[in-house]
C-alpha cells in the first residue's frame, strides 16, 4: 500500500563503492525520481531502491560508471527506502500493540547496526528499519566485535551466508531451510560445544 505496485522498484549494484553509488542515486533523483542505497549487503555488492523511474535513471548511471552489474530485481515495493514511510507508520501503530521486554542479550538493528537490549529501542528501531537502509555489513561487524564467530541464516537459501564471506572469510556461516539442512547444523554445533 506505501508504493503502488509498478511505480517503485529495486537493483543490486555490483562492483562499485558506495560512494559512487551515492552520487549516481542523487544524480538521478534530480533526473528521473527518487532513489537511494538501502542494503549494504557486503564489499562490492549495495542494493538501490526508489521510484522505478529513478531506478532505471540509477542504473543506467551505474552501468556507465563501471559497475559490474546492475540488475532490476523483481521485487513489489523499494524496500528499506524513504518512500516506504507509510509502511513504516502502520507497522509503528501495531507494535504500539505490542508488548516487548528488555532482551536477555543483546539484537543488533539492521538500522543502526549497534547492539541494543532496551524495549523501546528495539521497538524504535524495528519501526525505523523499514523506511531507512538495511547495514549487514556493519551488523556483522558488531557482531564479530561482541565475539560471534558462527552465524546462522534461517530461511530459504544462503544469501546471508555469502554476504558473511565476502565480508570476511573467517566467519563460519550456516544456514537452515528445510530438514536437512538443521540436522547438519544441528550436527555442526554439537561437534564445536
Amino acid at each position: 500500500e506505501a508504493v503502488p505496485v509498478g511505480e517503485g522498484g529495486m537493483a543490486a549494484i555490483i562492483g562499485l563503492d558506495d560512494e559512487t553509488i551515492a552520487v549516481a542515486c542523487e544524480k538521478a533523483t534530480k533526473e528521473a525520481g527518487e532513489v537511494q542505497p538501502v542494503n549494504f549487503n557486503c564489499p562490492g555488492q549495495t542494493v538501490i531502491a526508489g521510484t522505478t523511474k529513478g531506478v532505471e535513471k540509477a542504473v543506467e548511471e551505474l552501468k556507465a560508471a563501471g559497475a559490474k552489474k546492475a540488475v532490476i530485481l523483481p521485487v513489489s515495493a523499494p524496500f528499506h527506502s524513504t518512500l516506504m514511510k507509510p509502511a513504516a507508520e502502520k507497522l509503528a501503530d501495531e507494535l504500539a500493540k505490542v508488548t516487548i521486554h528488555d532482551a536477555a542479550f543483546p539484537v543488533v538493528s539492521n538500522y543502526t547496526g549497534e547492539l541494543e537490549t532496551k524495549a523501546e529501542e528495539i521497538k524504535a528501531n524495528l519501526v525505523a528499519q523499514a523506511d531507512h537502509p538495511v547495514r549487514w555489513i556493519t551488523c556483522v561487524k558488531t557482531m564479530q566485535a561482541f565475539g560471534a564467530d558462527t552465524f546462522v541464516e534461517a530461511g530459504p537459501g544462503k544469501t546471508l551466508c555469502g554476504f558473511n564471506r565476502r565480508i570476511d572469510r573467517s566467519i563460519k556461516s550456516l544456514n537452515v531451510e528445510n530438514l536437512e539442512s538443521l540436522q547438519k547444523t544441528l550436527d555442526y554445533l554439537k561437534e564445536v560445544r
